[in-house]
């Protein structure tokens, strides 16, 4: 698969559906399960190529998997049972997966080395590494890039850690860290940010603390097999929310989607701009043998009439991974949007910034590209022709969303990286209306 072709025509959208589940509970559960004592099952596992290229890793650690009617089972190894590899370890183009595993090794007794593929030579490892050292890890990378080679044998030591910026991958990693780290940690979090990980440390049996924007975490405590459910990825909701809010006339549903509040800033942004939406939350009362860990919801949509805003600023950050999509949103809106504060979207898979304001402009949208953000007009709406995703899956989504509301028909280039976070992704937008092709 190398290029998606959409068809012009939103019409039809509408339907129930489901997407995949969470790619950052994901990674987490593989990493946490692997060093609990005794098996985990999961529910809801995301088999996509970023999750995979994980579970791949730790089985060359000596962690065993195996599936039982439908659901994940990850055969525990306990803090001390992880082995060394015998050959360099390859995470593929996955960066959240190599930042949380050099946090995982860097404690091990032995050495390990962590490569990837070319896009992924390229993602910086320094925010990983730099409060590794201050823990006392010995982690190497290549001028601030992968391979990352991390000598075992050293004793990690607690830390007060002040983040610099809001980011829960590094909160995540130094939380695993702190595990086998003596002494307590403590995390200042200058914003609050998702918080997955504190929440499957507590269902593998060990406790976290938090005091206002501090997270602490004692050193030296043992996780034991838990079952877990893990429910439909917001962020791979996100882009069916806006199509649906761009054309469902007759309404879309997503179903069984995680609604963490750490994560669901995209519903603010769209309900600001007039987005007709309902959320409908999910107890353990309507299925009692899929209680999560997580907050989930069915989350409902209509075709709205949107109009332009400013993004406030304490929203761009938790809905940093959504923002392709609302580019997409405020290119059909009423007015001009604004989105500032979002110098991150430049280091993810893809520099997102320059991708979406490319791909707007071949489409003759309006816009002007700023150094942290995003300024469109909206209203005229898409023209047909070509654009890149520069491999980036959420760059790829996007523009399929735009698709609906095309003159003509749109090609969307290199997007064999959907695959990464949704697997599926065509024929699951095919069953809600959305005319698109895989070429």
């Amino acid at each position: 698969m190398t290029k998606f072709f959409c068809q012009p025509g939103g019409g039809a959208v509408g339907g129930d559906v489901r997407v995949p589940g969470d790619k950052a509970i994901s990674h987490r559960v593989l990493l946490l399960g692997s060093i609990a004592a005794g098996p985990t099952h999961v529910r809801g596992f995301l088999e996509s190529a970023d999750c995979l290229v994980l579970q791949t890793a730790l089985r060359e650690l000596g962690v065993s998997f195996s599936r039982q009617s439908g659901k994940l089972v990850i055969l525990g190894v306990g803090a001390d049972g992880l082995r060394p590899s015998s050959r360099p370890l390859d995470l593929g183009n996955s960066a959240g997966a190599i930042r949380l595993l050099m946090a995982l090794l860097a404690p091990q007794p032995f050495d390990s080395t962590l490569t990837g593929d070319a896009g992924l030579m390229r993602r910086s490892m320094e925010r990983i590494a730099a409060p590794l050292r201050l823990m006392n890890a010995d982690v190497t990378t290549a001028n601030g890039f992968p391979p990352v080679t991390i000598r075992g044998g050293r004793t990690l030591h607690a830390i007060d850690f002040e983040m610099p910026i809001p980011s829960p991958q590094l909160k995540a990693a130094l939380l695993i860290a702190a595990l086998f780290a003596e002494g307590r940690t403590h995390i200042v979090d200058p914003l609050p940010t998702r918080d997955h990980t504190e929440r499957l440390i507590r269902a593998f049996g060990a406790e976290v603390l938090r005091d206002g924007t501090t997270v602490a975490i004692e050193g030296g405590q043992s996780l034991r097999g838990a079952r877990i459910d893990i429910p439909g990825d917001f962020s791979s909701a996100a882009f069916l929310i806006t199509l649906g809010v761009l054309n469902a006339q007759r309404g879309l549903t997503v179903r069984g989607v995680g609604v963490n509040p750490t994560r669901t800033a995209y519903l603010e942004i769209l309900r600001e701009m007039g987005a007709d939406i309902r959320v409908h939350p999910r107890t353990p009362r309507d299925n009692p043998a899929r209680a999560s860990t997580e907050p989930v919801a069915d989350i409902e949509v209509r075709a709205s009439r949107l109009r332009g805003i400013t993004v406030p600023e304490g929203l761009v950050s938790p809905a940093l991974d959504e923002l392709p999509a609302f580019f997409i949103a405020a290119a059909c809106a009423e007015g001009e949007s604004l989105v500032r504060g979002a110098h991150e979207l430049r280091a993810k898979k893809s520099d997102r910034l320059a991708a979406m304001a490319q791909g707007l402009g071949r489409l003759g949208v309006e816009h002007e590209l700023l150094p942290d953000g995003l300024w469109i007009r909206g209203g005229s709406g898409f023209s047909g022709g070509s654009v890149d995703s520069f491999g980036d899956h959420r760059i790829a989504m996007a523009f399929a969303v735009a698709g609906s509301r095309a003159a003509g028909p749109l090609e969307i280039r290199d997007v064999a990286n959907v695959a990464t976070s949704f697997p599926g992704f065509v024929q699951t937008a095919q069953s809600v209306g959305l005319q698109i092709e895989a070429l």
